[in-house]
């Protein structure tokens, strides 16, 4: 990103800030409106929000669930955070070639890639191998019925919800046992849609990997995946926030027991988990500075450092 662009971006953020709140005004009064109209009120009565799902599935939340809930939450936030490092940088001053030797070997030599890229790719890794074993271990449950819509009435389900949250009256689901069918359609999409996605479009847009796809170039060029992945990017950011602020409003307490302590009570102990994850999360961010940076990637590569040259003085 130019310094041009840059500075473009930072005078439209007040707008723009400006513009979500007036369009979450909006969409709260017109909500309301509609919620507690005569047809809203025989729309949420025929149908409650309550998600479909078959018979037998699990109540409750495993132990895994909630270590990879966490693991999952601070793999996106360093893939965030390294993503948005990458576009915002200049010219990089790092480097990192990986070594050709030992068990990894390749016909083709390793290519250079900027330091920030490669924290990306570490995040990237590490969040993706976490979401594989989510995957893994809720089909091998049962607990993937929670959040695979399985009947097309989930459909407007989800339009009762959406406008429950909307308007402020939130549905009425215990979490425990089932999600909403917003909550489940949301899941869904964010675990085996939008995951995919972000993989196959950063795997596309990687160096090495880009210039071994040069056949997908008319189909799926290199400047849409990017794009795409970009977008992708915000998706997540998006969700995150809503997710939290709806966890927090909707039963902080009973909801942070639910994932972070993996019980179904009004105890303190998942706010705890919480918090102290929330400090070990904060301590790896400032520990993580380019030095610590820098000294983890020569574990596994070669790194380049050429610190930028001072201005000469006039």
């Amino acid at each position: 990103m130019s310094a041009g662009s840059a500075s473009a971006v930072r005078r439209r953020w007040p707008w723009l800030l400006a513009a979500a709140v007036v369009l979450a005004v909006v969409v709260v009064v017109v909500a309301r409106l509609l919620r507690f109209s005569d047809a809203g009120e025989a729309f949420v009565s025929t149908w409650s929000g309550t998600a479909p799902q078959p018979d037998g599935v699990p109540a409750g939340f495993p132990a895994w669930a909630a270590w990879q809930h966490g693991l999952n939450a601070a793999f996106l936030l360093f893939t965030v955070r390294s993503g948005w490092r990458i576009h915002r940088a200049g010219r990089p001053a790092t480097f990192w070639t990986r070594r050709n030797d030992g068990r990894i070997r390749t016909a083709h030599p390793p290519v250079r890639i900027a330091i920030d890229l490669w924290s990306h790719f570490v995040a990237d890794t590490l969040w993706v191998l976490n979401g594989v074993v989510f995957v893994v271990l809720c089909a091998v449950s049962g607990h993937w019925a929670r959040i695979v819509p399985t009947d097309w009435a989930v459909v407007p389900q989800a339009v009762s919800a959406g406008l429950q949250y909307a308007s402020f009256a939130w549905p009425t689901e215990d979490g425990w046992v089932d999600y909403n069918a917003l909550q489940q359609l949301s899941y869904f999409v964010v675990v085996y849609v939008a995951g995919p996605i972000a993989i196959l479009t950063g795997l596309r847009a990687a160096p090495g990997f880009a210039a071994r796809l040069r056949f997908l170039d008319a189909r799926f060029p290199l400047r849409t995946a990017k794009t795409i992945h970009w977008w992708t990017m915000w998706f997540f950011v998006a969700f995150t926030a809503v997710h939290v602020f709806l966890v927090l409003a909707t039963g902080a307490i009973r909801n942070l027991n639910h994932i972070y302590a993996v019980r179904d009570d009004e105890s303190p102990a998942g706010l705890v988990v919480f918090l102290v994850s929330l400090v070990l999360t904060a301590a790896l961010v400032l520990a993580l500075r380019p030095p610590v940076v820098r000294w983890a990637a020569a574990r596994t590569g070669t790194v380049l450092h050429r610190p930028p040259k001072a201005p000469r003085p006039r």
